[in-house]
């Protein structure tokens, strides 16, 4: 693991295994299996105060019973990407945006792809909602965590969302 992805951790959910990292202030990053596997399956788990928490809050979540994160996150990237991020910590357990909203939202209307690009890069998916951001039609065009749309129309499902067919 790198310097900066001292903790690892690995949990189950609802939706496959989940990997959590942290540099032992916060939560780096959280991956979804895909096919069952996992970016660090090869590293050995090394746990902090800070993922076990984020365990718990996660395992509370899947179980229904909460509707936010109040654990601390450490968000490297883009300033572009950090401002979409920031932008996605905002939205609210069952709450949909849609890219260009999101684009208005940071001052940058028409910058559709790109606002595509950053949704798909946040390194904390579920913690940050970015599961619940659409295209302008209502459409789902992908999630970038576990198994893609399945995994997506999952999370929605769970937080009361069910979208037409």
């Amino acid at each position: 693991m790198s310097s900066s992805l001292t903790h690892l951790l690995r949990i189950p959910s609802p939706i496959g295994r989940i990997e959590l990292t942290g540099d032992g202030e916060a939560v780096t990053s959280l991956s979804i299996a895909r096919d069952g596997v996992l970016p660090l399956d090869d590293h050995a788990e090394r746990s902090s105060a800070v993922l076990d928490d984020a365990a718990a809050q996660l395992a509370e979540y899947f179980a229904g019973d909460r509707r936010s994160f109040d654990v601390p996150v450490h968000l490297t990237g883009t300033p572009f990407r950090t401002a979409v991020w920031e932008r996605l910590a905002d939205l609210e357990y069952g709450a949909l945006t849609t890219y260009g909203e999101l684009g208005l939202a940071i001052g940058r209307p028409g910058y559709g792809r790109a606002i595509g690009g950053a949704v798909g890069a946040n390194p904390v998916p579920i913690i940050i909602g970015c599961h619940r951001v659409l295209s302008s039609t209502g459409k789902i065009t992908g999630y970038s965590g576990g198994d893609g749309i399945p995994t997506k129309l999952w999370l929605l499902e769970h937080e009361g969302i069910t979208l037409a067919a």
